[in-house]
């Protein structure tokens, strides 16, 4: 791997490692206020919507500038957003500043996965993205341990010894020290190479990025393959938003765990995924990346079978499985994906599409989520509904892949250097889209 790999794999890690203590330190911040439970998942829902609002601007945002200055830009956005929250003293306002987190994590993530396609050959992908999943994994568990430990109150406690200016109470020393940390992750964003890609936009209006970002969306949902690795992903973290917080309710209910404590088993579940994205990047190829979708059926089942845990060191194996199954389908679906989408539109443009569709999922599955708690559902019958959900998602997936395309289909596709022009070619050569 080249250099400039490392120092994107640690902004990345620095930058995933705030994002996740600061949800275990946000949830801190709605109990402080008195937030009703349903308002819990609701900071996942605000952390996304800017995914989502912005998808037609943020791909042509990373792919305006160096991917390097696009990642400092939106950590300096992150620390705004801490900054807000720090003086947050409304449940909804907590959600506003949380919201401008998710912002710059908008903005964030089409470069973070942008720069790898343009910095490395596409036989490294999933190598590549099986050290970044598995290093973003390692950042979450210990992001979502570092989160439990500072509202823990010996350490808080510690930490409020040193008498900052204007730093009173426990959630106010944490939202300082995950700030410092995205503080940490833009120093990083100045060292990573310019990889010498053009970054002139053809244009920059709104209407014109909205059309090219419609265009890119149908680009992806047309390829064959595109469709299939898109309709997984957006499946896959859906259900893993979702998953966060049906594990800390689950815990507490079946485990009876306090929040710093069932924060820290969202992270056994990220080392699950963790293990499986390493088994992927070294067991699966590019080619051979469509053979994994029958594991998504199985992560389903798997999930159900949280409702029969009671005892601890069962629930982590339980969780490490279900993380494993997770991590070892998704990463070579995504590196199909990026390398796909990098055909038919360009790094940046394909991210944000993507993200889009993605967070469209999580959106819509959280408020699913937050509509149960609502209603006051038992969360075991949430846990029955969500695994079916997954179960029934994926075989209807694996069927529409087997009745579109075959074996050789995939073959011939993935051989293809480049079937459609980018969109900025489209309109450089005058092409009619």
């Amino acid at each position: 791997m080249k250099r400039g790999f490392y120092t994107i794999m640690a902004a990345q890690f620095f930058s995933s490692l705030a994002d996740n203590a600061l949800l275990v330190v946000a949830i801190a911040l709605l109990i402080d206020l008195h937030a009703p439970p349903y308002l819990t998942p609701m900071l996942k829902f605000v952390f996304v919507l800017f995914y989502v609002i912005l998808a037609p601007f943020v791909g042509a945002f990373a792919d305006s500038m160096p991917k390097g200055r696009v990642m400092f830009i939106s950590n300096t956005i992150k620390i705004l957003g801490c900054g807000l929250m720090f003086f947050a003293m409304h449940q909804y306002s907590a959600l506003a500043a949380y919201a401008v987190v998710g912002l710059g994590a908008a903005a964030y993530s089409p470069a973070k996965y942008g720069i790898l396609t343009e910095l490395l050959p596409p036989e490294k992908l999933v190598i590549a993205n099986g050290w970044i999943e598995g290093l973003t994994v390692a950042s979450i568990v210990l992001g979502t341990v570092l989160g439990g430990v500072l509202i823990t109150p010996i350490v808080s406690d510690t930490l409020l010894a040193f008498n900052l200016l204007f730093i009173n109470t426990a959630v106010e020393i944490s939202i300082f020290v995950v700030a410092f940390i995205y503080a940490i992750a833009a120093v990083f964003n100045l060292f990573i190479p310019n990889t010498g890609i053009d970054h002139r936009m053809p244009k920059k209006s709104p209407f014109y990025l909205i059309h090219e970002f419609s265009h890119c969306v149908k680009l992806l949902w047309t390829d064959k393959l595109g469709q299939i690795s898109l309709a997984v992903t957006t499946l896959f973290w859906g259900a893993g938003a979702t998953l966060q917080f049906i594990v800390l309710k689950w815990a507490e209910v079946a485990l009876d765990l306090p929040l710093n404590q069932s924060a820290q088993l969202q992270g056994v579940v990220a080392v699950g995924i963790a293990i499986g994205a390493v088994l992927a990047a070294k067991l699966v190829s590019l080619k051979q990346s469509v053979k994994v979708i029958p594991l998504g059926i199985v992560t389903g089942i798997v999930v159900m079978t949280m409702t029969l845990v009671y005892n601890i060191w069962i629930a982590i194996f339980l969780l490490v499985m279900i993380g494993g199954l997770a991590g070892f389908f998704v990463v070579p679906m995504n590196a199909l994906l990026q390398h796909r989408g990098y055909i038919l539109m360009g790094a940046g443009h394909s991210i944000a599409v993507q993200n889009f569709n993605e967070n469209l999922s999580i959106l819509a599955m959280l408020t699913g989520y937050a509509l149960l708690i609502l209603f006051d559902v038992h969360i075991y019958v949430v846990i029955i509904l969500f695994g079916l959900f997954m179960s029934v998602t994926m075989i209807v997936i694996r069927r529409w892949h087997l009745l579109n395309q075959s074996k050789e289909d995939s073959l011939h596709l993935i051989g293809t250097r480049k079937i459609h022009p980018r969109p900025s070619e489209m309109h450089d050569h005058g092409i009619d889209k």
